[in-house]
């Protein structure tokens, strides 16, 4: 779980490859209970569409940190920390993400009968305010939702298989 994204790798595959290739950026996390402390595992993907139909390249790493959230009905501390990280790896990226196309996926479902619903207003305004673009929200944030949850899984995997 110590792996990080090589940023330099990112910036040099992304500069070899078409101005067509779409890029989407997604933070997903889950909480994990380590002894009696609660801890949210984060996971950022980078999801680089070559071409926008030739297949992908994904990026991605998991932070482990304390979650300090008193409620699970209403995690807003470790989802707008998921916020917060998928915007600071859009701004670390920006410019080989300049003049491309370029969505950030927030794992938070605007329904209200989910807990993550409790900041999507915030949400959404920090990334458009911080990063310039509309972030997509559950159905359409594949890559926090989806990419993101199954990164961690192959992370998983390997670190038990190691």
């Amino acid at each position: 779980m110590n792996a990080r994204i090589d940023l330099d790798e990112v910036r040099s595959f992304l500069e070899h490859q078409p101005e067509t290739t779409k890029i989407y950026l997604g933070c997903d996390s889950e909480r994990v209970l380590i002894g009696k402390q609660w801890y949210a595992e984060f996971t950022l993907a980078i999801v680089i569409h070559i071409n926008a139909r030739n297949g992908c390249k994904i990026f991605g790493e998991v932070q482990r940190e304390r979650d300090y959230d008193k409620s699970r009905r209403s995690p807003r501390l470790r989802l707008m920390t998921e916020v917060y990280k998928v915007a600071d790896l859009y701004l670390k990226l920006a410019d080989v993400l300049e003049n491309r196309h370029v969505e950030v996926h927030l794992d938070i479902n605007p329904n209200q009968m989910f807990g993550s619903s409790c900041v999507v207003d915030e949400a959404i305004g920090y990334i458009r305010g911080t990063c310039n673009v509309f972030p997509m929200v559950k159905p359409q944030a594949f890559a926090a939702t989806y990419c993101a949850d199954r990164l961690k899984e192959i992370l998983d995997q390997r670190r038990k298989a190691a």
